[in-house]
């Protein structure tokens, strides 16, 4: 009797996906802390061997639960080499711009001067940082909104991986005042981000590009690019601003020039909202 073809994933297996892949990265790194290593390493270990896993188990569960051949493919990443580079230098141009914005408002406003510049060290960090972009890109925007898409509909998909995306990004636990101002910057964010990647066909370089160029940028704008004044309000760089350590943990999308910012992007990228492809497994 032939076999009735797949419905998509459960959603337990979704759900229980990346969290098992912490626990084994969680678990092999032990060790380490027993011999004596620094917490915070055996912390970043933790992260990037949890990368590595999700890195080697990606292909297997697309091939298996989304029943696709090529998997790289549908994620977005196997795609031609020209194509790819275009769409990320356009992604780390967007970012560009949004941080000269932000930088050029503060500068007017007067709550911000231009630095001294980066040492060596700090612009190797920064550049360095451009792997959070894909690395969470390939998560939320790749896998994550892949297997949001198979249960329900692409707009809904679409909220839903920036709703988890923000709240992943969003720290409850210090107070009320973070959480009002940052879960609706990083939800704007996972909106633009996926319009990005629907801009591009589906292809997932553009959105590493913009992704990973805010986070390098604004950290080397923190570092000695630009000097910001402990005096700025809350309700203009978001209540979780600190001026005293720079800090890639800190990003200015919580208060109200992020906000315009995003704002800015999401109708830029409104037209592009209707030309993408349901199904996850065709492109590009």
């Amino acid at each position: 009797m032939r076999r009735e073809a797949r419905q998509g994933p459960r959603w337990l297996g979704t759900l229980l996906f990346v969290p098992l892949l912490l626990a084994v990265a969680w678990l092999l790194t032990r060790p380490l802390l027993w011999l004596g290593m620094d917490p915070a390493a055996v912390k970043l270990l933790v992260s990037l061997g949890a990368f590595v896993l999700f890195l080697v188990c990606l292909p297997l569960r697309l091939r298996r639960v989304w029943a696709v051949a090529r998997p790289w493919r549908c994620l977005g990443l196997n795609a031609p080499l020209g194509r790819s580079i275009r769409a990320l230098a356009h992604g780390l141009f967007q970012a560009v711009l949004l941080l000269l914005g932000l930088s050029i408002l503060l500068r007017f406003l007067g709550h911000a001067h231009w630095g001294g510049g980066l040492t060596m060290g700090q612009t190797i960090n920064a550049v360095a940082l451009m792997g959070v972009g894909f690395a969470e890109e390939l998560l939320f925007r790749g896998w994550l909104w892949g297997e949001l898409q198979l249960r329900l509909a692409w707009r809904q998909a679409a909220m839903a991986q920036a709703v988890v995306f923000s709240v992943l990004h969003t720290r409850f636990d210090q107070g009320w005042a973070i959480p009002l101002g940052l879960w609706p910057g990083m939800l704007m964010l996972g909106l633009v981000l996926a319009g990005q990647r629907s801009k591009d066909d589906s292809l997932l370089a553009g959105a590493v590009g913009l992704h990973g160029g805010l986070v390098a940028g604004w950290f080397a704008l923190q570092s000695g690019l630009l000097s910001l004044e402990p005096s700025i309000p809350a309700w203009l760089m978001g209540p979780n601003y600190n001026p005293v350590a720079a800090s890639p943990d800190y990003n200015p999308v919580g208060g109200l020039l992020g906000w315009l910012g995003l704002s800015i992007q999401l109708l830029r990228l409104r037209w592009h909202w209707g030309y993408a492809d349901h199904n996850p497994g065709s492109k590009p």
